[in-house]
């Protein structure tokens, strides 16, 4: 068990995401970085379903109030269990009483916490993450709060299994450093985000001069973003003429513009329809890099092709394989 020592922390309670309800008009919600959670379930044994805690806002503290082992994982955020400083992406074993502090990240925005087990909060819909636009799943439907005391599921509540990785020192090398990112674009900055985006329904609908400026021009995420979307700045994108859509369905990635011209990327928590126009979609395969541009960053859109986008899938799905393998390597050498 933990017991949340932070006030106003934003973090919620996350896993995969809920499939196959946005007919009913439910979205999916889930981990923003499904990525870095599907990784700290694997380097605790955790099934891939496992649930972890999301957090937003730092500096995040939690108190363990029974022997148990946790993963780190998303951005990169010092930690420190009591006075003892943490690797990222690693697994470590708290006792009882320990508190672990996690601080202002230097690159991300949205870090993983994942415990041996996975957090044991209520199936619903096939999904224990929080859905906060209908105030249900996760921790009673809501935002976690200083006081609230979490449970991990089955064995894994009190320690590590015999057979997963010890504190001794186990981990992986975060994605960004092995999975190929997007072309760098000419103008780009370091602190810039690249996605690859697919053209979408209303593209040719938008002027000539508008569609170059989307590709071209860095976007700014501005602060009425959050995991219902991000709300950019940049040129006014502009229609060659009015686009009037009736309400049709969405999903996480979709680029609207509204009238302003400003574009909206569709996230975790978006509803699942809307009649703006669609003039682009980020690929699944970089929601997890969109997830962690931070507020205030530029992002880059880069244009891509289906084939370029299901490649881009299987790269992230070799990571993955890879880090599994070494977990199961790591095991096996414990024996």
């Amino acid at each position: 068990m933990i017991e949340i020592l932070s006030s106003s922390a934003l973090a919620t309670v996350q896993d995969q995401g809920r499939e196959g309800y946005l007919r009913y008009g439910v979205g999916t919600a889930g981990a923003m970085d499904r990525l870095a959670l599907a990784v700290g379930n694997l380097l605790l044994g955790n099934p891939d379903d496992a649930a972890g805690i999301e957090i937003p806002m730092f500096p995040f503290r939690v108190r363990f109030l029974a022997d148990m082992a946790f993963a780190i994982t998303g951005a990169d955020c010092p930690a420190r269990l009591n006075e003892r400083a943490l690797l990222p992406w690693w697994t470590v074993q708290a006792k009882e009483g320990d508190v672990l502090t996690i601080g202002v990240p230097t690159s991300g925005t949205r870090c993983y916490l994942t415990l041996a087990g996975g957090v044991d909060v209520p199936v619903v819909l096939g999904s224990r993450s929080t859905q906060l636009r209908g105030q249900f799943g996760g921790y009673d439907g809501r935002q976690l709060q200083k006081g609230d005391v979490l449970k991990a599921v089955g064995e894994g509540a009190r320690t590590m299994p015999r057979d997963a990785p010890r504190a001794a020192g186990f981990g992986t090398v975060p994605p960004e450093f092995t999975v190929p990112a997007p072309s760098a674009l000419p103008g780009a900055t370091a602190d810039e985000t690249a996605v690859r985006v697919l053209p979408a329904a209303e593209y040719e609908c938008y002027c000539p001069e508008s569609l170059e400026a989307f590709w071209r021009e860095g976007w700014k995420v501005t602060p009425q973003s959050d995991r219902y979307g991000y709300r950019l700045a940049g040129p006014t994108l502009r229609a060659m003429h009015a686009v009037e859509k009736r309400s049709h369905g969405i999903v996480p990635g979709v680029i609207q513009v509204p009238h302003n011209g400003q574009p909206i990327i569709q996230l975790r928590d978006a509803q699942p329809s809307g009649g703006y126009p669609k003039i682009g979609t980020v690929i699944e395969a970089d929601l997890w890099r969109l997830a962690q541009a931070r507020i205030g960053t530029k992002i880059r859109f880069v244009q891509t092709t289906y084939p370029e986008a299901v490649a881009a899938l299987e790269e992230l799905a070799g990571y993955l394989a890879r880090v599994r393998n070494l977990v199961e390597l790591f095991r096996s050498s414990r024996h």
